[in-house]
């Protein structure tokens, strides 16, 4: 087969752009393993990249603390010492127990870091993984088209929304340590209307609308940013892709590369920006599970 042959079959079994998008946007499933047991409902590269994002969180902090040394600090305890001045500070300012604070702030800091590496990932070349990965899997005996793979956790909802319910958990816990189970239960049937027994069905009710908002809100907040970064970054990608075709021009690639950086150097503050937002609510739902209404 000629060269010319060759590559026109390779165009002829290219994506188009939206088979190309969806496939970026289609999650690796623990239905499409071999499995004894079904559990469809599982993303496997988010579970995979957030649990790896996780643990190099906690290593990079436990680094930090076993090479923190009271002389003159380097570069990196520096850095790390400023980013947890800021949260002690933020932390200081909102949760008012000092005895809260001490489990309060390191968990903020770690999920700041946290969600800062997650958010991260979208910066890598949008292919590189998920090529890797194809590659991985045509090597196994699988076809590649079908390898699907997504590296930016915090794009899932399911992983933003499972975040913001633990820091639901972590505000009952302490509505019920700070208030005590018979002091909350009170709460929530006289507030925010008052005492009358005519008012605590209404009560309630704005009680649970309140949690239920905050927790969906927090998670959606993340979810929604990242997922319209990851969106933008393959629109950029299409473009270097339509130079590779018949279509396209030299100046498309021209363009993707410029739009790409660009897009790149502001989604750093994007990023960042969206670690520390989903931290802050953390903090401010947790310290008025402190505060009586």
């Amino acid at each position: 087969m000629s060269t010319e042959a060759v590559a026109h079959e390779a165009a002829a079994h290219a994506p188009n752009a939206s088979e190309y998008i969806i496939h970026h946007l289609t999650f690796l499933d623990s239905h499409k393993q071999a499995s004894l047991v079904d559990m469809s409902v599982l993303h496997l590269d988010t579970l995979f990249y957030s649990l790896v994002l996780g643990v190099l969180a906690v290593l990079l902090l436990a680094r930090a603390a076993s090479k923190a040394t009271s002389g003159v600090p380097g570069r990196f305890q520096a850095a790390v010492e400023i980013l947890v001045e800021m949260v002690s500070d933020q932390t200081k300012g909102i949760v008012h127990s000092a005895e809260s604070r001490q489990f309060v702030a390191p968990a903020a800091l770690t999920v700041f870091v946290w969600i800062f590496f997650m958010n991260a990932m979208d910066l890598l070349p949008l292919d590189l993984l998920p090529k890797i990965w194809g590659g991985i899997y045509q090597a196994t005996g699988g076809d590649p088209h079908h390898a699907y793979m997504r590296v930016v956790p915090t794009a899932d909802l399911n992983a933003t929304l499972g975040m913001s319910l633990g820091v639901l958990l972590m505000c009952l816990y302490y509505n019920v340590k700070i208030k005590g189970f018979g002091g909350w239960m009170h709460e929530l049937f006289t507030a925010p209307f008052g005492a009358h027994p005519l008012l605590y069905p209404i009560n309630f009710a704005m009680q649970l609308i309140e949690f239920v908002a905050k927790t969906v809100s927090h998670g959606m907040r993340l979810f929604g940013n990242m997922y319209a970064g990851e969106l933008i970054f393959m629109l950029i990608a299409l473009m270097g892709a339509a130079w590779a075709g018949t279509m396209g021009s030299g100046m498309l690639w021209v363009g993707g590369v410029i739009a790409g950086t660009i897009w790149a150097i502001f989604h750093i503050l994007i990023i960042t920006l969206q670690a520390f937002i989903f931290m802050m609510l953390t903090l401010v739902y947790i310290g008025q599970a402190h505060e009586s209404h």
